[in-house]
């Protein structure tokens, strides 16, 4: 049975995850205070972004632009990526 946390990106406490959804630190800390609903958000903005800008999840350089725009969008880091159109198909910026 997953537990309930008080999810740090919505405020809400609801289901947690009984194990991580991602490796290392930042996966720790999504189980200690980030909802399952949340992390469906970020999900769907991960694959919003791959898509938009074309990303190969297996390049070192898109799996960092992923991981930074992670932790922004479920931390509130103020430096989530906004989809700029001139950028598509590269992640160079």
């Amino acid at each position: 049975m997953p537990a309930i946390v008080t999810c740090s990106r919505c405020g809400l406490s609801r289901a947690g995850f009984e194990r991580p959804p991602f490796p290392g630190a930042i996966g720790a800390r999504v189980v200690e205070g980030i909802c399952t609903d949340c992390w469906g958000l970020w999900l769907k903005q991960q694959t919003m972004l791959i898509n938009h800008y074309g990303l190969n999840v297996m390049d070192p350089q898109a799996r960092s632009f992923l991981t930074k725009n992670m932790d922004a969008f479920l931390f509130k880091k103020g430096g989530e990526e906004d989809v700029d159109t001139s950028k598509q198909g590269t992640i160079a910026w």
